[in-house]
């Protein structure tokens, strides 16, 4: 435990911190669904194997990482623009003539998806509160 916070508690914010940036550039996606040339945005998944490592020793498998080679430069590949945890997304269903990507039923599907997914999260660190709740001998409601 880090800092007294439960590393269950920490994984949870971590991920629910990443769902609502996702749902920025989702909107952003949504928003940007008629400009010419532009192209879809993800974010990152957050690596979650350090939480591993309390209990297991350090994780054994690393997240592949791809750095533009010059072949790869030379084929046409260009580097990932935005910065950060911000990528070009690559699942996309079709490109428009005018360059642009961005499919809004694929965008509203993603956002449903981040929705779920955060509800779950919200879920799991209402559990997680009433457990140490009655760890502590307080009322869990």
């Amino acid at each position: 435990m880090a800092d007294g916070i439960p590393p269950i508690l920490s994984g949870i914010a971590r991920e629910m911190r990443h769902l609502a940036e996702r749902q920025k550039v989702v909107a952003q996606n949504i928003a940007n669904s008629e400009t010419p040339g532009y192209k879809a945005q993800d974010v990152v998944a957050p690596d979650f194997s350090a939480l591993l490592d309390v209990h297991s020793g350090p994780a054994t498998i690393a997240r592949p990482q791809v750095a533009l080679t010059a072949g790869m430069s030379a084929l046409g590949a260009r580097p990932l623009r935005g910065s950060g945890a911000v990528i070009v997304d690559h699942d996309v269903s079709e490109t428009k003539p005018d360059g642009n990507n961005v499919t809004l039923e694929d965008q509203l599907l993603k956002m449903g998806r981040i929705q779920s997914d955060f509800a779950a999260m919200t879920s799991l660190y209402r559990k997680q509160q009433g457990l140490l709740r009655t760890a502590i001998g307080k009322s869990g409601g």
